[in-house]
């Protein structure tokens, strides 16, 4: 699995940070690790820490809040997913396609009104 950063993908400054290039394993790997980090611990979940995520020019990390916010950044580099829990319980069921079989389709993770969206696509394409 691999994160990546993609600046105004449409001409209309509106940016993805994308989790991609992951197979059925790291797909339940990935969701198992949002569950007991976040829902379960009420703890930070920092990318750069998980070894089979390849974290090498940005980083992520998810953090639990009180409203919803979306990814922020201030270096385009390290981001901070801010959402709260009713909407990490919803990013778990968002993710459980990709842990029942191997697909080729793609999902955004939250549904938050910002310049940055939060992308999970198994191929790169």
């Amino acid at each position: 699995m691999e994160l990546d950063y993609i600046d105004d993908y449409n001409g209309l400054e509106e940016n993805i940070v994308r989790l991609f290039n992951f197979d059925k394993a790291e797909a339940i790997q990935f969701r198992n690790l949002l569950k007991e980090t976040i829902i379960e611990k009420k703890q930070r979940l920092d990318l750069s820490q998980v070894d089979f995520i390849n974290t090498e020019n940005y980083n992520l990390i998810f953090g639990l809040f009180k409203s919803d916010e979306g990814i922020l950044t201030k270096d385009n580099q390290t981001f901070f997913c801010i959402l709260t829990m009713k909407s990490y319980h919803k990013m778990l069921h968002l993710l459980e396609p990709f842990c029942k079989k191997e697909t080729r389709g793609y999902q955004y993770l939250y549904d938050v009104d910002t310049p940055t969206d939060l992308l999970f696509a198994p191929n790169a394409n």
